[in-house]
C-alpha cells in the first residue's frame, strides 16, 4: 500500500486518480481549496500550513493544481492560469524540501499543448518542437519552475498530457452535448490532429510511473496514434447513434468561443503528439482505438 497525495484533486483527473488508487489499496489524500470528504486536506496552493503534514512520509506527490484554460485569455484569466500552475508548483517543492521524509516521486501537472500545430510532424518528447504563443509559453514556465526546484531524494516526472476523455469528463462531456443536439459534425477543416488519451489509461499510465523507478524528466500521456477532428466526431456520432452532425466552419467558432467564453484554439490547434517515451519503457495501452473507447466511455 503507498500512500498518495494529490494536490488540486478535486477535479475531473484527481477524481480519476483518487478512484484508481483506492481501487488499488492504496491511502490517498487530496488537498484542495474546499474539503468535504475525510480524506481532504485544505490548501490554498499558495503557502505552507499544515497539508504539508500528509506530504511527509509519503510515497507519491501529484500535482493536478492549475486553472482551467478553458476560459477567455484577458489579461485577468491570463494571471490567474499562469499564477496557479507556478505558485502550486513552488510550493509544494518548498514542502518536499522540508520534509524530513520527502516523497519518492513528484509528478507534476504539464500540458501536451506545449508542441506548436502539427498536421505532419509528431511530437516525440524528443524531437517535438516546443512553440511560442500564450498556451505555449505557460507550459514552458510550467515546467521551467518543477526542473529548476531540486529535490534530491524524489524522483520528478512532468506529465504532458493530452486531452483526456473520461466517462464523467474531460473532452467527452462538451462533445457529447454537440453530437446529441445535431452539431457533431467536423470543426473547422476537420483535418487538426487530436491526441487523446482514456481516463483508465491516464491513470495507468501514472501508475507504470511511479512502479518504474528509473524514469524520470518529460513525458507525453497520449495514445500512440492521434486521431483527427472529423474522425473523432464521425465516430462520435456513430456510438451515439446521431446519423448527422452540423458542420463548425472557422469563423463560426471564433464567434462561438466568444459567446460561451472559450478560445477557438481548444478545438482548431493540431495536436500531433506521440507518447515514445512510454512506448519505449514498455507501456501497453489498453485504449488506443478511439471508437472503442467511445463506445466504452458513453454506452458502459
Amino acid at each position: 500500500m503507498k500512500t498518495i497525495v494529490i494536490a488540486g484533486g478535486s477535479g475531473f483527473l484527481g477524481q480519476v486518480l483518487e478512484h484508481y488508487f483506492l481501487k488499488n489499496g492504496n491511502r490517498v489524500y487530496i488537498l484542495t481549496r474546499h474539503p468535504k470528504w475525510e480524506n481532504d486536506v485544505y490548501w490554498n496552493a499558495k503557502s505552507l500550513d499544515k497539508w504539508t503534514s500528509v506530504i511527509e512520509g509519503s510515497d507519491v506527490l501529484i500535482n493536478l493544481t492549475g486553472k482551467s484554460v478553458d476560459c477567455r485569455y484577458n489579461e485577468t484569466n491570463k494571471k490567474l492560469i499562469f499564477d496557479s500552475r507556478i505558485d502550486s508548483t513552488h510550493v509544494l517543492g518548498l514542502a518536499i524540501n522540508l520534509c524530513e521524509q520527502p516523497p519518492k516521486i513528484w509528478l507534476n501537472s504539464s500540458t501536451a499543448t506545449i508542441y506548436r500545430h502539427s498536421l505532419d510532424k509528431e511530437m516525440t518528447e524528443s524531437h517535438g518542437e516546443i512553440g511560442d504563443d500564450f498556451s505555449m509559453n505557460i507550459a514552458k514556465s510550467w515546467e521551467k519552475a518543477f526542473h529548476s526546484i531540486i529535490t534530491p531524494k524524489t524522483r520528478k516526472i512532468a506529465l504532458r498530457t493530452s486531452i483526456v476523455m473520461g466517462k464523467k469528463g474531460g473532452a467527452t462531456q462538451p462533445l457529447k452535448h454537440l453530437v446529441r443536439f445535431g452539431l457533431g459534425g467536423k470543426q473547422g477543416t476537420g483535418n487538426q490532429k487530436v491526441s487523446w488519451i482514456h481516463e483508465l489509461d491516464f491513470a495507468r499510465a501514472i501508475a507504470f510511473l511511479i512502479e518504474n523507478e528509473h524514469l524520470h524528466g518529460d513525458f507525453n500521456l497520449s495514445v500512440p496514434k492521434p486521431t483527427d477532428n472529423k474522425t473523432l466526431m464521425k465516430n462520435f456520432r456513430h456510438v451515439m447513434n446521431v446519423p448527422f452532425g452540423f458542420s463548425h466552419p472557422k469563423w463560426l467558432i471564433k464567434i462561438g468561443a466568444l459567446l460561451i467564453g472559450t478560445e477557438p484554439e481548444l478545438v482548431l490547434k493540431s495536436r500531433n503528439v506521440i507518447p515514445e517515451r512510454l512506448l519505449k519503457n514498455g507501456f501497453k495501452f489498453i485504449h488506443s482505438d478511439i471508437e472503442i473507447a467511445l463506445d466504452d466511455l458513453l454506452n458502459n
